[in-house]
């Protein structure tokens, strides 16, 4: 019978062993596609995570399951249990596990932390979980400077003006694998730059500029999210974000700066429609503005 336990808990630890890694591996899919190089990079830490948290769980779920069936107490068994009222071992053992757990995720989070805060273009490889992320590293794509983009959030509008272009829009462009430079403020409120594709955020604190840097590396057109509550609209407080290719960047450039571009007005579309049942917070509200 101890034969047989053993045989059953080992082929117990490789199936979790082995569950964990596909699950892992299948993480990346649950993220949105990546569209930035440091997208690549959280890709990787949450691949970690998932493949960390799901041998945990499975672990002690899966030991929970085998006491059950094992060790469960007989149907006319009225005995009590033995009387432990400590054991040293065991209770340095579930102390010990955490603690190089936190300290692994910690070390692995600020190794992804400061690949992220490399300069330039970096490709990256795809990597298991459980592996360090490398790097080849290298400078700027063809030695171009920085697109450098000031990005002004108010209720409820976001406003790009590039600053070597005297362009102003109310949508992003960015050019692709060219790193990106956006001087974030705000004119009123707390409010957060953010991008699902981009797996990065950026709170945006009023009467601060905070510079902002990112390799765009996938051409498409995506969607910037306001992702602090900056009030009643801010839910809608969106703008389209585009990667553009390089000829494709100059020729929107000239026509923007020809013809500037309205804003969308989402937040008005929100505020001419109310609901049917109007909910009474008692919280001042700033009125959406009429563009004309």
């Amino acid at each position: 019978m101890q034969t047989f336990n053993l045989i059953l808990l080992a082929i117990f630890a490789v199936a979790i062993i082995f569950g964990s890694h596909w699950l892992g591996q299948q993480a990346y899919n649950w993220l949105p596609t990546p569209a930035t190089a440091e997208a690549d990079y959280v890709g990787h830490l949450f691949s970690f995570l998932v493949t960390l948290g799901s041998f945990v769980f499975l672990g002690v779920f899966g030991m929970l399951i085998y006491s059950i069936l094992f060790y469960r107490v007989g149907n006319r068994d009225t005995s009590d249990a033995p009387p432990i009222r400590g054991n040293l071992k065991i209770e340095a053992t579930w102390t010990l596990i955490p603690f190089i757990l936190v300290v692994w995720i910690a070390s692995y989070s600020f190794s992804i932390y400061q690949r992220m805060s490399l300069l330039g273009s970096l490709p990256s490889v795809h990597l298991h979980p459980l592996e360090a992320p490398a790097h080849a590293q290298s400078s700027p794509t063809d030695g171009q400077p920085e697109e450098k983009i000031e990005v002004v959030a108010k209720q409820w509008s976001w406003t790009f003006r590039y600053l070597d272009r005297n362009v102003i829009s109310h949508e992003l462009h960015l050019p692709i694998d060219r790193r990106a430079h956006l001087l974030l403020q705000s004119e009123d409120v707390l409010h957060g730059f953010y991008v699902p594709n981009f797996r990065i955020k950026q709170d945006i604190v009023p009467n601060r500029t905070i510079d902002f840097r990112f390799n765009p590396n996938r051409v498409g057109k995506y969607t910037l999210y306001d992702s602090q509550f900056s009030g009643t609209y801010f839910a809608v407080n969106t703008a389209n974000v585009y990667v553009d290719t390089p000829e494709a960047y100059q020729q929107w450039l000239a026509g923007a700066a020809a013809r500037p571009i309205l804003p969308p007005a989402p937040a008005n579309v929100e505020h001419n429609q109310p609901p049917a049942i109007p909910l009474r917070s008692n919280w001042p509200t700033i009125q959406p503005r009429n563009f004309p």
